[in-house]
């Protein structure tokens, strides 16, 4: 009898039941066969890969247009439509890949379906990745990102700077959570409307131990983002361990008198994610702090299912949800 080969991303049998099965057709088709990142040398042309494959296309926007920062870039989506006297609302959107891969192309499908749909500049940045770049690299460019749109946006972009909402996904999330957490440090305050926070870091102090975080144990074997991954996403962004608990790299360890002045949120985590207890406990924690938050779990789900909404209905749901969420946070602004 030949000897069987198991494929390099094969889905560990521990976690394969609690699946989405449409997941498991999708994976064992696309990335099974894929050998993980995180396994091999370093080389920056991994970046050049499609990270997720499945994605739902871009959608017609009215203009897109690249803007040039001191580090990085943003790319602008503007809706088809003339401007409203007060200007468009804005939607910052910072993309995932453990601060090491994706680009300003990630989140193109998302983001222009936000500019679509509400009517809004959506906004991508490009913001610098490690090893080349380590923290604090991606705040600083996240935070000049914010900072140019709020005072160049009106005259340059037709935003309305008054009404600015801030997202990410997983890595991406975490800078978004962190840049609402600087915006309230500013003098004055930049005004943040919105946190969109999908499947977000915000402990980089946690560890397959489970505690505090039983996802970490539980989930430390699931598809695409097993503890080995994430670990070597966080040592590529932050080798200096000293940094972890910082709050501008884990908002978590945000002080409550900062915390409690964030703007509403709405926090998406995945069942079968090492990050969702983490993801929860920061919700939670703004919670008891008096700030408005929804939370959003999705069952039998990976970490990256939101990046595979073209091919997977959990996915489409997450997107939709997210979408419906930050509409109606638009529409109370």
């Amino acid at each position: 009898m030949a000897a069987t080969t198991e494929l390099p991303q094969a889905i560990h049998p521990d976690i394969l039941p609690r699946l989405d099965p449409e997941y498991v057709t999708q994976h064992n088709i696309h990335i099974a066969p894929r050998v993980a990142p995180h396994t091999l040398p370093w080389d920056p042309s991994i970046r050049l890969h499609p990270a997720v494959p499945g994605g739902s296309p871009v959608t017609k926007v009215g203009s897109v247009r690249d803007i040039a920062l001191q580090n990085c870039k943003m790319r602008v989506f503007t809706p088809e439509s003339q401007a409203p006297a007060e200007g468009w609302p804005v939607f910052i959107y910072f993309h995932g890949g453990g601060w090491t891969l994706g680009s300003i192309d990630t989140q193109n499908s998302f983001a222009s379906r936000q500019c679509k749909e509400h009517n809004c500049l959506s906004i991508c940045v490009d913001y610098r990745l490690a090893p080349e770049h380590p923290y604090p690299a991606a705040v600083e460019d996240a935070v000049e990102a914010l900072q140019w749109v709020h005072q160049n946006g009106k005259a340059e972009l037709g935003a309305n700077v008054n009404v600015i909402a801030v997202g990410g996904s997983s890595s991406g999330g975490n800078l978004a959570a962190i840049i609402a957490l600087k915006a309230t440090q500013f003098t004055p305050p930049i005004p943040i409307t919105f946190q969109l926070l999908v499947v977000p870091v915000t402990d980089n102090t946690a560890s397959s131990s489970g505690d505090p975080y039983p996802s970490w144990k539980e989930c430390k074997d699931t598809p695409w983002l097993n503890v080995g991954r994430m670990m070597w996403f966080r040592h590529n962004y932050l080798p200096n361990e000293a940094d972890w608990n910082k709050w501008d790299s884990s908002p978590m360890f945000a002080p409550d008198d900062l915390l409690a002045k964030v703007a509403p949120a709405w926090v998406g985590v995945c069942e079968l994610d090492i990050l969702r207890d983490e993801g929860i406990k920061y919700g939670e924690r703004m919670q008891s702090l008096g700030v408005k938050v929804d939370f959003d779990i999705y069952k039998g789900a990976p970490h990256q299912i939101m990046s595979m909404d073209g091919v997977i209905e959990i996915g489409r749901k997450m997107v939709q949800d997210a979408t419906d969420t930050l509409g109606a946070a638009f529409a109370s602004a």
